[in-house]
């Protein structure tokens, strides 16, 4: 499996550098500083359940979707970085079968 996308990279692919939005109109219009959204959307720091929303409601998709994205992304990161995995847990019902 490849490693997903950051929701930021996609953010700037698919909405900000095809409609030539300046990074400092959009981070005001939304209510955050240039360089917060800069770095989400260069992948330096992690898609906020705050920005997702504010996205939604700016009509940039729906939170849930940004969210998403960051989670799959998430897992991918931490997925490659773990020396130690836990065994399955196994129980019949009643009783934990280790």
């Amino acid at each position: 499996m490849r490693k997903p996308a950051h929701p930021g990279q996609i953010l700037l692919d698919g909405f900000v550098e095809p409609n030539q939005i300046k990074v400092k109109d959009l981070a005001e219009h939304l209510g955050f500083s240039r360089e917060t959204l800069s770095r989400v959307l260069h992948g330096k720091t992690p898609m906020t359940t705050n920005l997702a929303l504010r996205l939604e409601e700016a009509g940039i998709s729906s939170a849930r979707l940004w969210l998403n994205l960051q989670i799959k992304y998430d897992l991918w990161e931490l997925k490659q970085q773990r020396a130690e995995h836990v065994r399955p847990f196994y129980f019949d019902g009643t009783t934990a079968l280790v």
